[in-house]
């Protein structure tokens, strides 16, 4: 989430990375639609709102039932297991990358999941407005009758993410999303996702982020409930499920390519934080997607 970059009068709305499917807009090759049934690592940001109807959907080790209003949205890296279409359901989806994200005129903390609350419940009028919004979005970006305005589309964007930045914070208490902590927070979590497999030591992240170690100490107990190693060692060992489920990668390897030096070391740090032996979690891995 950075700040805008100039002028984009000569990006065209098709080089965008950004696309809109729903209910009128399906995937429609039978193979595609087998193809994105698929346990997978998301490469950018993923929403879905459910306009009527109710539908299951598997993130990480999670499921999500999701009703009327509700809304689910994954970050990149994430692992996604989209379900098959049910009768009746209405619903709306949005990708869209970090290089889209940049180009917005605001940052949206929420994103970045702070609450760690991957749903969201939208009131009738919120709903009301986000699915006109999705409707035009969508019209644009499949029309090719004319070519439409880029500044148009991602202005579209920004309403729709503003939309869901405050229904993500509307409950959350007396919290001003813009200040200080919570934005040293929410950069705290970008650069764990960013360096996750360098390791980078604690002292050295709170250097980043210009804070003490206590500083930093006291903003992620504040919004994340553990210390900073505890959150980036959480963080690893999920990353280290992800790959042991979806990959066919040895435990070995693994080790290596989350940065441990000592396989040793990371199998009983794995023991530890998840209960499970990796080399036990191994023989469960299911990459049919059924």
């Amino acid at each position: 989430m950075q700040e805008q970059k100039g002028k984009y009068e000569d990006l065209k709305h098709d080089e965008l990375g950004i696309k809109v499917r729903s209910d009128d807009n399906p995937y429609l090759s039978a193979d595609l639609q087998q193809k994105i049934l698929q346990p997978r690592r998301l490469s950018s940001y993923f929403i879905v709102l459910i306009e009527s109807g109710s539908i299951t959907y598997h993130l990480d080790s999670q499921d999500f039932t999701l009703t009327d209003g509700h809304l689910l949205f994954a970050m990149p890296n994430q692992i996604f297991t989209p379900p098959a279409k049910t009768g009746d359901l209405k619903y709306f989806k949005l990708l869209f990358d970090e290089n889209t994200l940049a180009l917005l005129p605001q940052q949206f903390p929420f994103l970045v999941n702070p609450s760690n609350a991957q749903t969201l419940v939208l009131d009738n009028p919120a709903k009301e407005r986000v699915i006109k919004v999705f409707e035009i979005l969508n019209q644009l970006l499949i029309s090719d009758k004319y070519e439409t305005d880029t500044e148009i589309i991602l202005a579209y964007l920004n309403s729709l993410l503003s939309e869901f930045n405050s229904a993500y914070f509307k409950n959350k208490g007396p919290v001003n999303i813009l200040n200080t902590n919570l934005s040293k927070f929410t950069e705290f979590k970008l650069v764990v996702e960013t360096s996750l497999t360098e390791q980078p030591s604690i002292n050295a992240i709170a250097e980043k982020l210009a804070l003490s170690t206590n500083s930093l100490y006291r903003i992620v107990k504040e919004y994340a409930g553990t210390s900073p190693k505890d959150y980036f060692i959480n963080r690893l060992m999920a990353e280290a499920q992800r790959r042991l489920r979806y990959s066919n990668t040895s435990v070995k390897e693994l080790a290596y390519e989350l940065g441990f030096n000592d396989p040793d070391y990371f199998s009983r740090l794995f023991k530890k934080s998840t209960g499970k032996s990796a080399s036990d979690f191994l023989p469960r891995q299911d990459l049919s997607g059924k």
